[in-house]
């Protein structure tokens, strides 16, 4: 359980780093294809709007509330990645302080 989990979990970590990063810069890349669709059919509806000459604020406010969704999401896996990590790197200094307290070095 060592060094190689944390080592990935720490790869885990700074992937849904960029992706909370890019998210908030307004990129699609790290949406779900549900979250895609959604923000898809928001667009849509805008484009709709203005077509007929009408206000584009409910569409707006959909696209902003699926943003908000998508960085709460990725924020909990972030939260949730670094408690596992906190997790193995206690664990790992428990067997090490019990390795040593045991007589073996």
């Amino acid at each position: 359980m060592g060094n190689s989990e944390i080592r990935r979990l720490d790869k885990e970590i700074q992937r849904t780093q960029r992706k909370l990063d890019a998210v908030r810069r307004g990129e699609w890349w790290p949406l779900t294809s549900r979250e895609r669709l959604s923000m898809s059919r928001a667009m849509a509806g805008g484009a709709r709007s203005i077509y007929r000459d009408r206000s584009t604020t409910g569409a707006e406010n959909q696209m902003d509330s699926i943003g908000s969704a998508v960085e709460t999401r990725l924020t909990a896996e972030l939260t949730a990645l670094h408690g596992e990590r906190r997790r193995l790197i206690t664990e790992a200094a428990r067997a090490k302080a019990a390795k040593r307290s045991s007589g073996w070095f």
